[in-house]
């Protein structure tokens, strides 16, 4: 079963795994004496509402499966505390690392997706 927490519209900045490696990789080698000690908001610098994240999910999963239909999402009650939007500020890593994310969410999720479908029997 799949839940989405409130109406799917609340969204949140996702990144994947790859900008995460890339920017501790700059911060790691960096020379620059304004990086060092300091502490970088890690993301892509975009907004998806979980509602879209759910269907760039359910079109990778269409295309890998050849699947035509998935279980639609169960909405449930807003979860106590929860932020309704968040979107990080990636302009320090930008200026003070040259950080670029390379991954978009939609080019991040079908690597990830991809290797979930492929590597499913062996978890």
């Amino acid at each position: 079963e799949i839940f989405i927490y409130g109406d799917g519209k609340t969204s949140r900045d996702f990144c994947y795994i790859d900008n995460v490696v890339q920017v501790n990789i700059l911060a790691a080698c960096s020379k620059n004496k304004d990086a060092l000690g300091e502490v970088f908001n890690v993301a892509y610098g975009d907004r998806t509402s979980l509602n879209n994240l759910f269907k760039e999910i359910e079109t990778n999963l269409i295309k890998l499966t050849n699947k035509q239909k998935f279980p639609k999402p169960n909405y449930v009650d807003f979860r106590a505390g929860d932020v309704r939007h968040s979107l990080a500020d990636i302009s320090k890593a930008k200026n003070l690392l040259g950080y670029n994310p390379k991954f978009s969410l939609k080019s991040g999720l079908k690597e990830a997706t991809k290797w979930y479908v492929d590597n499913m029997s062996k978890i």
